[in-house]
């Protein structure tokens, strides 16, 4: 969300802590914190395949201590071994890996890809539903539905405003370079170039070709969005290393009657998480990536007695 990398990392004698980052919740947005939790998912999936990629083997436990409801998951390595070939090639696409606005074009994903995008979901604890053309219009409905509620409530546009307009130095947000024009599309896509200009053209693609998946689980709660997390991760860096493009899209999430209707485009089989475009890219060049914080504003060491590092 607004790439707000709501999370910290501590490093504990026995492994890692990941803890969630309210001061970096959406208030407005996300005020039940479900995104932010799904954030930080991806971000200890991301943890699990650079552990695996670099030979490590690691144990996860997930909210290991109940009165700590921000300790997302502890991390411990057990061991080192051989990284297998998925391993290499999901760490390689971490740092290849970005979320493309643009429009995706005309061939459809092949229906092997789709079926290890939704594989790769399920081995990490989500499921992936392939949104099939006669629920495009309602996928298409609850996203704009909710991008016009947004958009007229004023809480959200000065959210929106704070995380498009954030200072160099941050190493965050969502700056004008990685906006896209607005266009027709088969699904809206947020608009986060609101009275500026964006950086990117929607290009020749008008995802005609793209596939809309809905990423769930079996509950609305923080140990499910937290899994949602990874398996949304899992999505993202399967299709990098396919050669597809992806963007989350969390709008129809954000509002509980589009949200009331991706439930209802799961027929009654779980919550909905989130919503992901993947597609064949139009163009050979890679959208710019957006900032990131330094590892110091991210990771915490501990410090001994003297407060020494």
């Amino acid at each position: 969300m607004f790439n707000t990398q709501p999370w910290r990392w501590r490093i504990g004698p026995d492994g890692l802590e990941l803890h969630a980052d309210r001061d970096r919740q959406l208030a407005a947005t996300d005020p039940d914190g479900r995104l932010l939790v799904v954030s930080c998912g991806a971000a200890l999936h991301h943890a699990r395949v650079a552990l695996a990629a670099e030979g490590y083997r690691a144990e996860v436990t997930r909210f290991p201590e109940p009165g700590q409801p921000d300790l997302l998951a502890r991390i411990r390595v057990t061991g080192r071994g051989e990284p297998t070939d998925d391993d290499v090639r999901l760490g390689a696409a971490i740092d290849r890996r970005r979320t493309d606005r643009r429009g995706f074009g005309d061939p459809p994903v092949p229906a092997a890809a789709v079926d290890r995008l939704r594989a790769a979901a399920e081995r990490n604890g989500g499921y992936l539903h392939v949104v099939r053309k006669d629920q495009l219009p309602m996928l298409a409905v609850a996203t704009a539905h909710a991008a016009a509620c947004e958009l007229a409530d004023p809480a959200y546009r000065a959210e929106l405003a704070r995380w498009t307009n954030r200072p160099p130095t941050s190493g965050d947000g969502v700056p004008a370079s990685t906006a896209v024009r607005q266009a027709p599309r088969r699904v809206p896509v947020r608009d986060y170039a609101v009275g500026t200009e964006p950086g990117l053209e929607v290009g020749a693609g008008r995802d005609r070709g793209a596939t809309y998946g809905v990423l769930f689980g079996a509950t609305d709660e923080p140990a499910g969005w937290l899994r949602g997390g990874e398996a949304l991760s899992a999505v993202l860096l399967t299709a990098v290393v396919a050669g597809l493009a992806a963007a989350p899209i969390s709008d129809p999430i954000e509002v509980d009657w589009p949200r009331r209707l991706m439930r209802d485009l799961l027929a009654g089989l779980g919550e909905p998480y989130l919503v992901v475009r993947v597609g064949v890219p139009t163009g050979q060049d890679d959208p710019p990536p957006v900032p990131r914080r330094d590892a110091d504003q991210v990771i915490e060491f501990p410090t001994d007695s003297a407060g020494t590092d």
